[in-house]
């Protein structure tokens, strides 16, 4: 009948509420794909080293697939709305990370990383648990921004306090185990940061003087935000903890950026940078050490030289690797040495994956950072846009500094890659990261619902 309108009902199984489909189902699929993706590995390194299938092929499925479809239900539950690809993604990665270590033990056997890692990655799934369903508006963290920045710079402070660990006073050692506080830090400031720039965003962008290129914002308005950040960057130099303070440095211009809206603070965060750059290796030995070897990493393999160095066995490696790898388990890249775990964990990605198992990896890093700004272009609220934004960003930096640094693209500095590289403290703050991301994009999609 002309005029008539009609209303078809949705497709039998789909995941829909009022026009806006959940996804959860999809987000089940992805999930039984990655956890199908990480046995095949964990099989084919057994295969590879022992000859055999690990005998505990069928405990390590049945524990990675029990804790998939317990973060699945909890996020069907409490966070409809999230976006499918966070959760998956964050699964498959920490599945992949527990492969390679497992893998690098079987080249270092009096040096096994991959049951504490375990231990780690399963508080980390917990508190993934515990924030996405305790956590039903994440405009509450806003209450809460001097707090998190206060404790921050408590969590920064008290490494000095420890014995340095390879040159570096990053670690807190008590009960035979070890964290980086660093890591926490970062979820601490991105919230201060974000809560204090929303608060401050317009004050920010449309008044104080401006300087040349850039509008300079009162000192009231921008004082307490600069002191922190220059308090813990400061405190990072000191523990000679490089690779957090550019990551620190980073997440400040960015998220400055993000809300403002100021091309200029991208342009003096980047002459800042440099500038600091330059007068820190120039200042610091050990800094300078490791730019030497940036500039010249086949520096030892000439005549007289001490032989290759870490930097130099890395890029062998992915030299090895080829296009598709050598296969897991068919590598050399333990001879990089005491840091093959953790710095220089991608070097055994790339040899035994190949070029093609690197693209993959970093294509799901950039679907996870995506994801993050895409919540953050839905989402109404300005605290909430920039914390979606801030971490994000994080997980960003933080990819981007320590491939460039194993790939020779720019000098190394000490950072665990998220979810692959052996580090506790790493990886259950990545959980949180995914967690917080979860609840973020699940407030976007559902204020996309219709109202009745």
């Amino acid at each position: 009948m002309r005029g008539a309108t009609t209303t078809q009902a949705p497709p039998a199984g789909r995941d829909t509420t009022a026009g806006v489909p959940r996804r959860r189902g999809v987000e089940l699929a992805l999930l039984f794909g990655a956890v199908v993706v990480c046995l095949l590995g964990y099989t084919a390194v057994g295969l590879a080293t022992g000859g055999a299938v690990p005998p505990d092929a069928r405990s390590y499925a049945a524990g990675l697939g029990g804790i998939a479809l317990l973060t699945h239900l909890a996020v069907r539950l409490r966070a409809p709305y999230a976006d499918p690809l966070l959760l998956p993604i964050a699964v498959l990665l920490n599945g992949l990370g527990l492969v390679l270590i497992y893998r690098l033990d079987q080249a270092t056997p009096g040096e096994r990383a991959a049951p504490t890692q375990l231990v780690w990655s399963t508080l980390g799934v917990a508190l993934f648990l515990l924030v996405v369903v305790c956590l039903r508006d994440h405009r509450v963290l806003s209450r809460y921004a001097y707090v998190c920045g206060l404790a921050a710079l408590i969590l920064l402070i008290v490494p000095i306090f420890f014995p340095a660990l390879n040159g570096a006073r990053i670690w807190v050692r008590f009960a035979g185990y070890s964290f980086q506080p660093g890591e926490f830090a970062k979820l601490l400031l991105a919230v201060f940061f974000a809560a204090y720039l929303a608060a401050g965003g317009h004050a920010l962008a449309h008044s104080g003087r401006r300087l040349w290129f850039l509008r300079l914002p009162p000192g009231r308005v921008l004082a307490p935000v600069v002191a922190i950040w220059l308090v813990s960057v400061g405190v990072l130099v000191l523990e000679q903890d490089l690779g957090t303070s550019i990551l620190f440095f980073g997440l400040f211009v960015v998220m400055l950026y993000a809300a403002t809206g100021r091309i200029g603070w991208i342009v003096l965060g980047a002459l800042l940078a440099t500038a600091g750059a330059v007068a820190v290796a120039r200042l610091e030995p050990r800094v300078n050490g490791r730019v030497q070897d940036w500039l010249h990493p086949l520096a030892g393999t000439e005549a007289g030289g001490a032989g290759p160095g870490q930097l130099a066995q890395s890029l062998f490696a992915f030299a090895a690797g080829g296009k598709l790898g050598t296969g897991l388990g068919e590598g050399h890249s333990a001879l990089i040495g005491f840091a093959v775990k953790s710095d220089y964990i991608l070097a055994t990605a790339g040899e035994e994956l190949g070029l093609a198992g690197l693209a993959a990896l970093f294509v799901l890093y950039a679907l996870l950072v995506a994801a993050g700004f895409r919540a953050a272009l839905a989402l109404r609220d300005q605290f909430g846009r920039l914390l979606a934004v801030g971490l994000a960003s994080i997980l960003a930096l933080q990819v981007f500094v320590i491939a460039g640094g194993v790939t020779g693209l720019i000098p190394l500095t000490g950072m665990a890659m998220p979810f692959l590289a052996k580090g506790g403290s790493s990886v259950v703050t990545n959980w949180v990261i995914v967690a917080l991301l979860v609840r973020l994009s699940d407030r976007a999609r559902a204020d996309a619902v219709p109202r009745t």
